[in-house]
């Protein structure tokens, strides 16, 4: 299963980058080369059955304070 992720990954690669290096889009050749490294190294992760964090408790942590700060103003129970 690992071979069949890397063989689609680099059937993304060879589909999308040259595209993007006969046009020299370098900033957008840079992003799609990060977003696709980090996607493939999510994937590989999860197929290994290495555990991954939630992004969902990130999120949570980051807007957490701001809602129960909102709470208070509006003295929501």
């Amino acid at each position: 299963m690992l071979l069949l992720l890397l063989l689609v990954f680099g059937g993304i690669i060879a589909l999308e980058a040259p595209g993007l290096v006969r046009k020299q889009m370098w900033g957008e050749l840079a992003a799609f080369g990060f977003l696709l490294a980090l996607g493939m190294a999510l994937s590989m992760a999860q197929m290994l059955d290495i555990p991954l964090p939630n992004p969902t408790k990130g999120i949570e942590a980051l807007f957490k304070p701001m809602a129960d700060a909102i709470d208070k103003v509006l003295m929501v129970k």
